[in-house]
Order: structure tokens, then sequence, then C-alpha cells
């Protein structure tokens, strides 16, 4: 499904704007990451493409047609939200019926719904808790309740409100799982997060902000080669490839996989 935003602005009291003017296209498939500063619009930006919030100004389209007048309960069979907070999502007696929540007010059928939920729990690693309470989840797996309850709706974009607070190396290893997951079931995968090197490492476009307009868009290579430039929006490459920028070694290196490689391949590095 081709997402575009033509024009829109947005402002919560009619006076300041908070979107000004802001036009993007996300195609079909693509796995996008949202990056900026505290209040650059980012959360505000994605709330549009489901509903929760509508633009002052401007216009959505999904595959050409206008969203802006649709409702949360008919986008959400399109868009599914995984919210930053999983206490402000979370409200059932089990993690199976969280799971199955959504799918049933889809109206998706017994045998769809019992898939739906299997696929979201193996891969959100749920199955051995389906019968326990959300709440007494510790933090990391109440987010993967959250994620799977939106997986489980098999939505054709998925948007992520800052995935990796709160998880440990385990946890950002299967959110980065998750994402590549959504690539390969042909889903759009929209991401808001501060972790530069979970950006780097799983998206292959990165949007960034600043004052509710777009300062650069492209892949992580061309994003994070303009450090200067992403200053202005206090946004720093992932730690690697700051050193790499300061060492002269090269301004697309994201991990430290490819540092070692790019080192081994220079010319007089001898191991």
């Amino acid at each position: 499904m081709k997402i575009e935003l033509k024009n829109v602005d947005f402002s919560y009291d009619n006076k300041n704007k908070v979107l000004k003017n802001l036009s993007l296209e996300i195609k079909d498939n693509e796995s996008v990451a949202v990056i900026g500063q505290n209040g650059s619009g980012k959360t505000t930006l994605v709330k549009q493409l489901n509903g929760i919030l509508k633009p002052t100004g401007g216009d959505i389209l999904f595959d050409g047609a206008s969203i802006i007048k649709k409702s949360v309960a008919e986008l959400s069979r399109h868009v599914g939200y995984v919210f930053q907070n999983p206490d402000d999502q979370l409200f059932l007696s089990t993690v199976l019926k969280e799971l199955e929540f959504g799918p049933k007010q889809l109206r998706f059928g017994n045998e769809k719904i019992e898939q739906c939920v299997k696929n979201a729990s193996e891969i959100c690693g749920l199955e051995e808790l389906l019968e326990s309470h959300p709440l007494d989840l510790g933090a990391a797996k109440k987010k993967f309740c959250t994620i799977a309850a939106v997986l489980a709706m098999d939505t054709e974009v998925v948007i992520f409100d800052e995935p990796t607070m709160g998880q440990d190396t385990k946890g950002v290893k299967r959110l980065s799982e998750i994402v590549h997951h959504l690539k390969n079931m042909g889903k759009t995968c929209i991401t808001i997060s501060h972790d530069m090197k979970f950006v780097a490492a799983n998206f292959e476009r990165v949007i960034v902000l600043m004052q509710g307009q777009v300062l650069l868009d492209g892949t992580p290579e061309e994003v994070f080669s303009k450090p200067d430039l992403l200053s202005r929006s206090f946004i720093t490459p992932p730690p690697i490839t700051r050193v790499c920028q300061k060492c002269g070694i090269g301004d697309h290196v994201f991990t430290v996989d490819a540092f070692q490689k790019h080192v081994k391949s220079a010319k007089g590095i001898e191991y």
C-alpha cells in the first residue's frame, strides 16, 4: 500500500504548527525509520496514518484515496500502531485475549484468528505466556505483547513507537528479526526511534524530522554521512560510525562487523 502525505499541516492549538506543509511518499513494503529530537513531530506524524490525529491542512492518501475522513476503526484494518508505553495499550486479562482481540474486531474467521495468534506469539516469544496476565509481565515482555497484538491483526502497515526502549540485547535482536520478518511478508514497517544503531542496522530508509519538516530523507548511508546537517536536529550517527568518521575510515560503517571488514580490507593492515 502506497502512503502519500501531501502538504500536511497539524496544530494542537490552531496556532503553533507541529507539522508544516509536510509531503512524503512511502512505498509499499518499505522499512522506514523516522528520527529527530523530541518535539520534532515524529509521533504526531505517524498518528496521522491511523486516524488518531487528523491533519489541519493538506491530505493523506492510501493507494491514491484520501483517508482523512476515515475513522480509527476503519483505518485499523490497514495500519497497526504499537504505542511507546505498553500500559496505554494492554487492558485484557490474558496475553491470549490481547492477541485475539484485534482479529476478532476485524471479524477474522476462527481458523485465521488461531493462525494469526500463533504466528504473532511465536515471533514475539510469547508461546509459553499466553495464559499470563499482561500486567504481570516484565517491561520487555509487555512490549512484545503489544507488538504481538498488533501483528496478529495482519495489517498492511505496522508502526512502532520507540520499540527498543527498555529492551536488552536479546530483545533488540528479536525486534530486528520482527522488522525483517515484516519486510519478507510484504508489509510496510514505520518505526520511530532514538536508537541510531538499531535504525542503521535495520531500515532501508531514514527520514529526519526537524520542527515539523523533513530535514533529510534517504538510505542510512546517505543520512548518517551528513553529521553536520544531522546535528541541526540534535541527532548523531551510531557510535561506531562516529569513530570511523573521526578517524577518516569512512562514513558508511554502522556495525562492529562492518568496521572489522573495512579495516581488514584496507591495504597495509595485518592481523
